[in-house]
């Protein structure tokens, strides 16, 4: 099977730390071009299927024997593309650490440039997905030697900023989610978190797509498992604890190839502007494309985005220039904040000000109930599995 041993690619501190850590990936199609493909939170390799066919023209893995297979795709034609996807540590085939301070998105780039080394691979282009996204940034900034091009889907820029958008649904989404305890349950409450209503509700012969995927759901789901605590909780660190720092986004911009930021305007997991503004940040090297779609826009819209991640290819191949391919607006020389602005003291900065402070009181307070309803629910939960002890009478 197709396993890379971690450690045997590090240093001696990392290898110490990485001792036994051994991450199953795939790959598909040959070529020149070699594309990475990083997965999100409870996600395995196969959920880049949508992508692993557009961009490397087939979805058999290549066998261990013949790395490359026959260098044609599934209808023939000749392929210039070779993709590798993987399951993340915690998840799928790979290990389990047990301890949460081994997942962190630091830790789990190496873990992919790890891949990439026991694959051959120089260079890729790296694209990821939710968490895997933050892996990826990670990945670009320790090493942007290694990157051809990057590409982030439904990104954040981690810590609370992973804080879904906080409204009554989604609150009764994320319950629903810590309850889940079969595949049936998990199932329904992955396509109201990975997919947008109105996609959901569109009829494909006389089935909806719900009863569709909720099908599809079931059965992966019942095959792979559901995800260990180990796991879960371990990659909810990594996402928790993710941070870019000012000098690894500077290391991003400074090496000089192009950022491509895929966002669903209808995610209830990764808000939008989160996204938009980590493609500032990265001004110029990023573009930011928003399409219809929820948290799985990759599956939502996957035409778009696989024509998107191609033309990104293409893009880092050319001799086109950041400014080109960014379709940012120019930054101004003027005063900029990454949160509120004081540039100006008129009415309106200072309506916008009032209006930005309501905004956090509003998402701090709905977080915060939200915590208590869970809380509340875990102590009940509790006290019902409390069984009466019947204490006899000692005085006659």
């Amino acid at each position: 099977m197709p396993f890379c041993n971690v450690s045997t690619y590090q240093n001696d501190v990392d290898a110490a730390n990485n001792n036994g850590i051994q991450i199953f990936y795939r790959t598909y199609g040959c070529g020149p071009v070699k594309v990475l493909l990083i997965i999100g939170l409870a996600g395995t390799h196969d959920s880049w299927v949508p992508q692993i066919k557009g961009l490397a023209g087939t979805v058999t893995p290549n066998d261990d024997e013949s790395p490359c297979g026959d260098q044609s795709n599934e209808s023939g034609a000749t392929i210039g593309v070779e993709v590798c996807a993987f399951d993340n540590r915690g998840m799928g085939r790979s290990s389990v650490p047990a301890k949460k301070s081994e997942y962190t998105t630091n830790i789990m780039a190496k873990d992919a440039i790890a891949v990439m080394d026991h694959l051959g691979w120089g260079k890729a282009h790296v694209f990821g997905h939710s968490m895997g996204a933050m892996i990826a940034c990670k990945l670009a900034a320790l090493a942007p030697d290694r990157v051809s091009s990057l590409a982030l889907l439904n990104v954040t820029g981690g810590g609370y900023e992973c804080i879904p958008k906080l409204d009554c649904q989604t609150l009764a989404i994320a319950i629903r989610f810590l309850r889940a305890k079969t595949p049936e349950q998990r199932a329904a409450v992955d396509l109201d978190t990975h997919y947008s209503k109105e996609y959901l509700e569109e009829y494909v012969g006389l089935k909806t797509r719900r009863t569709i995927l909720y099908e599809e759901y079931v059965k992966n789901i019942s095959a792979t498992g559901l995800q260990s605590s180990h796991g879960f909780e371990g990659q909810k660190n990594a996402c928790w604890t993710h941070k870019m720092s000012r000098e690894e986004l500077d290391s991003i911009r400074a090496a000089g190839f192009p950022v491509l930021v895929i966002h669903g305007r209808h995610d209830i997991i990764a808000q939008l502007s989160h996204a938009k503004r980590l493609t500032e940040k990265l001004y110029p090297s990023a573009r930011m494309v928003e399409l219809q779609g929820g948290h799985l826009v990759s599956h939502e819209r996957t035409k778009e985005v696989n024509d998107s991640l191609l033309e990104l290819i293409k893009a880092s191949e050319s001799a086109i220039t950041l400014y080109d391919w960014t379709n940012l607006p120019k930054k101004s020389t003027g005063c900029k904040a990454t949160g509120i602005s004081f540039c100006r003291a008129d009415e309106r900065s200072c309506f916008s000000f009032m209006v930005d402070i309501v905004k956090k009181l509003r998402t701090f307070l709905l977080y915060f109930f939200g915590l208590f309803d869970l809380a509340f629910e875990h102590v009940r939960g509790a006290l019902r599995s409390i069984k009466p002890v019947r204490v006899d009478s000692v005085i006659r």
